[in-house]
Parts: C-alpha cells; sequence; structure tokens
C-alpha cells in the first residue's frame, strides 16, 4: 500500500534522512519511532508530498508522491502536525469548509464520521470551546472523511488522557477490522505502539536501524528479572555465562544456556539469589537497546 524508497532529506547542510526505506502492506498497522529530531516527521512530510526528498521516492498503492501527488493522495487521509482549526467557527463548519478544499463536502459522510468518532453532541460548538481530546476527534474526523485506505497519523495521541489514549487504539483496531484500513503512525507511546502495531521501525539520526513484526522481539533473547547480591559480583559471572546487564534488575542469557547452571553457579560463588524470572521482552527494552547502540542496523 505505502513504500518508500531510499529517502534522504538535509535541512541547512544537516542530514535529516539518510537512505530510509519500509513498505506497509495493505492492511497493515505500522509504527515508525526514535527520539525527537530521528526523522519520523520529515519521513511524514514526504510521504504526503510537504516536503521534497533531496532523493527517493514514495509510491502509493503504486503511484509516485513525488511525481503525481494529488493522485497518489486521493486514498489517504491524516493527521500532521498539530491539527489547525477556526476557532471561531463549529467543528461542523470547519468540517465543511476543509473538505470543500479537497473536492466537495458529502454531507451524510460526514454526519456518519462525527458519529463514529463521538462528536455528535458538539460539533455545532465553536471549536475554541473543545478540549484537546476533542479537537483531536475532530482531526480525525477530518482525515477519515476522504473514506480513505490509508491513514497517516503523527503523535495522534500526545497530550491525551488515559481514557482518549484507550479510545483511540480500540477506534483503531476496529477501523482495520471493519475496513481494512491500512494505517502508519508515530507516537512516543511505545507500549500503546506495542499493542497496535503489526511491524515497527526505529530511526536514529535519520537512519533506519530497526524494522521488524512486533512479535518477533519478544522472545529472540532470553532476559531475566533478577535480584542479586552482591551485584558486581554478579555482573561478572553473568558476562563470563556470556550473559548481558540489559537494564535495571534485568539480564539476557543465550539461548542455550541453562538458567538452572547459572543460578547454581552463582550460589556457589557466594551470591545470594533472591530473584531470577524470565520476563517478557518488551519493545520499550528493543528500543532503548537500540538507541543506546546495541543494536545492529538492519
Amino acid at each position: 500500500m505505502l513504500e518508500a524508497k531510499g529517502l534522504c532529506k538535509d535541512f541547512g547542510g544537516k542530514p535529516a534522512l539518510r537512505d530510509v526505506s519500509f513498505k506497509l502492506e495493505k492492511g497493515e498497522i505500522y509504527g515508525l519511532l526514535g527520539h525527537n529530531g530521528a526523522g519520523k516527521s520529515t519521513s511524514l512530510g514526504i510521504i504526503l508530498g510537504m516536503v521534497a526528498p533531496g532523493s527517493g521516492e514514495v509510491f502509493i498503492d503504486g503511484i509516485s508522491v513525488q511525481k503525481n501527488r494529488a493522485k497518489a493522495l486521493r486514498k489517504v487521509g491524516a493527521i500532521f502536525e498539530a491539527p489547525a482549526f477556526y476557532d471561531y467557527l463549529s467543528g461542523w463548519e470547519n468540517l465543511k469548509i476543509l473538505m470543500g478544499y479537497s473536492g466537495g463536502f458529502d454531507e451524510k459522510a460526514a454526519r456518519e464520521v462525527i458519529e463514529q468518532v463521538g462528536l455528535t453532541k458538539r460539533v455545532g460548538s465553536k471549536v475554541r470551546t473543545y478540549s484537546h481530546g476533542m479537537r483531536q476527534r475532530l482531526a480525525l474526523a477530518q482525515a477519515l472523511l476522504p473514506e480513505p485506505e490509508l491513514l497517516l497519523l503523527d503523535e495522534p495521541t500526545d497530550g491525551l488522557d488515559p481514557e482518549g489514549i484507550k479510545w483511540f487504539r480500540e477506534f483503531i483496531l476496529q477501523l482495520r477490522a471493519e475496513k481494512g484500513m491500512t494505517v502508519l503512525f508515530n507516537s512516543h507511546l511505545l507500549s500503546e505502539v506495542e499493542i497496535m502495531c503489526d511491524r515497527v521501525a526505529i530511526l536514529r539520526e535519520g537512519r533506519r536501524v530497526f524494522e521488524g513484526p512486533v512479535t518477533d522481539f519478544r522472545d529472540d533473547i532470553p532476559v531475566y528479572q533478577v535480584d542479586f547480591d552482591p551485584w558486581e559480583i554478579s555482573k561478572a559471572f553473568i558476562r563470563r555465562m556470556g550473559g548481558e546487564i540489559v537494564g535495571k534488575g534485568k539480564i539476557s542469557l543465550p539461548r542455550e544456556t541453562d538458567p538452572a547452571e547459572v543460578v547454581e553457579g552463582l550460589v556457589r560463588a557466594g551470591v545470594k539469589v533472591r530473584e531470577f524470572a524470565r520476563v517478557r521482552r518488551s519493545l520499550e527494552d528493543v528500543y532503548m537497546e537500540i538507541l543506546n547502540g546495541k543494536g545492529s542496523p538492519n
């Protein structure tokens, strides 16, 4: 549904993207992750044709954004950066004006989308009276009104309360289940990305340093929550066994290593073992390892 090929972009001589490529299949939810300045928003800007790449190209359903932007974006809805509305107009009037810019306003479709996003009771109110969550719902309604097949979302849950984040997550998953919607979004909320996404890509300093299915990293390296005393002796022993310290109170061991032998060796070395439990490796674990330089580019 979407393919980015070899995207490069400089701003003032400073590289923002360096040969970034990724691909989304139809019906997939794909997360684009990275710290501030890693290139996430620049990538979305290039996909939407709002930023010209130094080199590289984006294809949406086989159509080049750089060569035929209008045709490529017909199947796309987006929330990019901070949604802007006319605060002195109602939500309904905003949708009417904004949709008129892109080829016409369908009142029936608009009322259906407003009902979907839960704004029916307030769509007649002026936008200046909206909470942040209501503005995000209005932005989502605007993104959905072209009846897109691909939805691009730039930090869509930023600033939302836990209830709003949960609603957004369930809404996007329902869109995919009912309409086969393809979704690309970037977010700092790794736990939400892990729940929602089929695959993720991690950008670091403008390069893609990781891409893969969310399920792949969960069990690729055994990770254990531990409580050892003394810790310095324990660390040295774990490293001799081929293991690593991967976080506070967390270690990883090679697959072939028997945990029982590790515990036995620690006890013989005079270490008190208060906790030694296998834990599921999370997206946050992978993210921090990669951004700290332990992951290898792919």
